[in-house]
């Protein structure tokens, strides 16, 4: 049974408030979605149970921090073994500069998602630990010149 099937209307009015500000206390959120403060901390807690809610965490903007250049770097594996996948994700996690890592289909196995100051900073990522690395055989620079557009989860029938 899909996961979302145990959802009901107000569980999606707390999801929506939490994707918008995780930090609200639960007062406020009780307060938001109609409900008494000790039913929506139970409802929260059965959310998290669910697996719904996996984590709440600080979101940091990388160029406070000064990595204001984004880039996808799509990898493709010599040969395909799992000691080479496992061995491959363990560095590219390991660098400070990913944010993300994605296991894909099509040409590519893999894309990076990293976060550097500069060109220059860029192109040391580049060769001193992607390039050096034996399980890859080929990989591909995108730029990113804007930030993501994302967007909250959201029920996908009226629930």
């Amino acid at each position: 049974m899909p996961r979302d099937a145990q959802l009901d209307p107000v569980d999606w009015r707390i999801l929506q408030q939490l994707q918008d500000d995780a930090s609200v206390t639960n007062k406020e959120l009780a307060a938001r979605v109609g409900l008494p403060t000790s039913s929506c901390h139970e409802r929260v807690r059965r959310l998290r149970a669910l697996g719904v809610i996996t984590a709440v965490r600080a979101v940091v903007d990388p160029a406070a921090v000064g990595r204001g250049l984004h880039a996808f770097i799509a990898i493709q594996l010599r040969p395909h073994r799992r000691e080479l996948v496992e061995s491959l994700t363990a560095a590219v996690l390991a660098l400070p500069e990913t944010l993300a890592f994605y296991t894909v289909s099509g040409p590519d196995d893999f894309f990076l998602h990293v976060a550097v100051a500069d060109s220059a900073h860029l192109h040391r990522l580049i060769v001193d630990h992607l390039t050096t690395r034996p399980e890859i055989g080929h990989a591909q620079t995108h730029l990113i010149f804007d930030r993501p557009r994302v967007s909250p989860v959201r029920p996908t029938r009226v629930p």
